[in-house]
C-alpha cells in the first residue's frame, strides 16, 4: 500500500472500518466468553462431573476450576507472545497480515464449539478449541489497537477509542439479541420469544445453543468486510529483516528501556493488575449466576443484553469524559465502582445478602446482580477504552505494535493469575461464590499503581 493510495481512503471511513473490527469481535467476548457458550460450558461440565461421582457444590466448582484452567493457559500463551510478534510487525512495518492470520484463528475456533457434546464427553477438546478462537482474537485487538495512534491526535484518540468500544458492544448487544431470539432454547425447548431454534436445529440436543459458535464465526467472516476493505496499514519504513532473533533483541531493550520511564512501567503493571482483575469478571460473571444463582443461559442472556447496552452508552459517554478529563481520572473512577461491584457479588447468595436472610422467593438477589451487570458492564467497556488511550499517550506510530505488545504482555502475561487465583480459592472454599474474591485485590494493587502514572504520558 503506497502513501497515495492510503490517502485516497478518506480517514473517517478508515475510522469506521476501523470500529467495525470491534462490532465484529465483540461477540466473541459477549456470546462466547461471558452469556452464552461459558454459562453453557458450566452447566454441561457440572453435569458432567456430577456423574463421575462429585456432590453438587463439588462438581460446580470443578467445573468452574476447568474453565479458569482453559482461560489460564490462553492467557499464558497470549502474554508470552504478544510483544515477540509484535516487534516483527514493527520490524517489517505491516500489521494486516498478522490480523489476517488470527482472524482465521477465531473463525475456526468459534466454528469449532458446534461439536459440543451437552453431556460434557469432550469437554476438553471444546475448551481447545474455544482457547484457539480466543487466542486469535485477543492476538488480533493487539495488531489492531497499535493501529489507533494512526488515527487521530493524542486529543482525538480518547473519544476515537471510546465510540469504538460503544461500536463493538452494540454489536455484542444484537448478535445476543438475535441468538436469544431465535437460536437458545430453554427448558420448555422454545426460544424466548416461544419459537423452535430456527434453521430446524435439534433443542432435545441443545443444538439452538451450540450454534452460537458457527454464529459468532459467521458473524465475524461478515462484518470484517467494512474493515479490510477500508483500514490499511500506513506506510513506515521497515527496520531491518524481520526475525526472530531480532525481534528478541527488541523486546529486551524495550524492557531494559522501562526502567528508564517510570510512568510507562507503572502504568504497565498497574494495567496488568486491573486488567487482569476485569477479564476474571468477564469470564466469570455468567459462570456465577448459572452456578451461585442458578439463573438458565437465557436469563444469562437478557443480564447479557442489559450489560452490553450499558458498556456501549458507558463506552461512549467514557470516551467523551476522557477527551474531557484524561484517560487516568476515568480509569480511576471505573476501578472504584468495579470494586464495589465485586464486593456486592462475594457477599450475596440465593437466601441472603450481606449475612442478612432473604424470603425463600425473594427475587432481591436477581434484582441487585442485574444492577450489577449494568454497572460491570458499563464502566468495564469504559476502562478498556481509557485504557487504550493512555497507552497511546505512551507510544508513538512508529513502534506502536511493539508497544501495544508490551500492553498485551501486561494485559496478558499474568492473564491466568486471575483464573489461576479464582480456581483456587474455589477449590479451597468449595464455593463459586467465594472464588471471585481475589478480583478485588486485583483491583486494589491496580488502583494503588495509578499514583506513579502520568496521566498525559511520557511522550508529550
Amino acid at each position: 500500500m503506497t502513501e497515495q493510495s492510503l490517502q485516497s481512503i478518506p480517514l473517517r471511513k478508515r475510522i469506521w472500518g476501523w470500529w467495525f473490527f470491534d462490532w465484529a469481535s465483540q461477540p466473541y467476548h459477549t456470546l462466547l466468553v461471558t452469556f452464552v457458550f461459558g454459562p453453557f460450558f458450566a452447566a454441561s461440565a457440572t453435569q458432567y462431573f456430577i456423574g463421575t461421582g462429585l456432590e453438587g457444590e463439588a462438581a460446580k466448582a470443578a467445573a468452574q476450576s476447568s474453565w479458569s484452567l482453559c482461560l489460564t493457559i490462553t492467557g499464558l500463551i497470549i502474554g508470552l507472545s504478544a510483544p515477540f510478534l509484535g516487534a516483527l510487525a514493527d520490524i517489517a512495518g505491516r500489521k494486516l497480515p498478522w490480523i489476517i492470520g488470527f482472524s482465521i484463528a477465531y473463525v475456526l475456533g468459534a466454528a469449532g464449539l458446534w461439536f459440543m457434546d451437552p453431556a460434557g464427553s469432550n469437554l476438553w477438546w471444546m475448551l481447545i478449541s474455544f482457547g484457539v478462537g480466543f487466542i486469535g482474537a485477543e492476538f488480533a485487538l493487539i495488531f489492531v489497537n497499535a493501529q489507533l495512534p494512526s488515527l487521530g491526535s493524542k486529543d482525538e484518540v480518547g473519544a476515537l477509542s471510546g465510540s469504538g468500544f460503544a461500536f463493538g458492544y452494540l454489536g455484542g448487544v444484537v448478535s445476543l439479541f438475535i441468538m436469544l431470539l431465535l437460536f437458545v432454547e430453554q427448558d420448555s425447548g422454545k426460544t424466548l420469544i416461544g419459537l423452535d431454534p430456527i434453521l430446524g436445529l435439534d433443542a432435545s440436543a441443545r443444538e439452538g445453543t451450540r450454534a452460537v459458535g458457527p454464529f459468532v464465526a459467521i458473524w465475524f467472516v461478515a462484518f470484517m468486510i467494512p474493515y479490510f476493505a477500508w483500514v490499511r496499514d500506513p506506510r513506515t519504513p521497515r527496520r531491518g529483516t524481520a526475525s526472530l532473533g531480532r525481534a528478541v533483541s527488541m523486546v529486551v531493550a524495550s524492557v531494559k528501556g522501562l526502567k528508564h520511564r517510570k510512568s510507562l512501567t507503572s502504568y504497565l503493571v498497574s494495567s496488568m493488575l486491573y486488567r487482569d482483575a476485569l477479564n476474571g469478571l468477564y469470564g466469570f460473571g455468567g459462570v456465577y449466576a448459572g452456578l451461585v444463582l442458578d439463573w438458565s443461559i437465557t436469563q444469562i442472556g437478557i443480564f447479557g443484553i442489559i450489560a452490553a447496552i450499558s458498556a456501549a452508552l458507558f463506552s461512549w459517554a467514557g470516551g467523551l469524559a476522557d477527551a474531557r478529563f484524561g484517560p487516568k481520572p476515568v480509569i480511576v473512577l471505573a476501578i472504584l465502582v468495579l470494586s464495589l461491584v465485586c464486593l456486592i457479588v462475594v457477599n450475596m447468595t440465593r437466601t441472603e445478602v450481606f449475612g442478612v436472610a432473604l424470603a425463600e422467593s425473594s427475587g432481591l438477589p436477581d434484582q441487585i446482580f442485574f444492577a450489577c451487570g449494568v454497572l460491570i458492564g458499563g464502566f468495564g467497556g469504559i476502562l478498556q477504552a481509557t485504557s487504550r488511550t493512555l497507552m497511546v499517550r505512551h507510544t508513538t506510530p512508529e513502534t506502536a505494535t511493539e508497544a501495544f505488545g508490551l500492553y498485551g504482555l501486561s494485559g496478558r502475561a499474568t492473564a491466568f493469575v486471575a483464573p489461576a487465583l479464582i480456581g483456587l480459592m474455589t477449590t479451597l472454599t468449595g464455593s463459586a461464590r467465594l472464588g471471585i474474591t481475589p478480583v478485588i485485590a486485583l483491583f486494589a494493587l491496580g488502583l494503588l499503581l495509578l499514583l506513579w502514572v502520568d496521566g498525559e504520558g511520557d511522550q508529550s
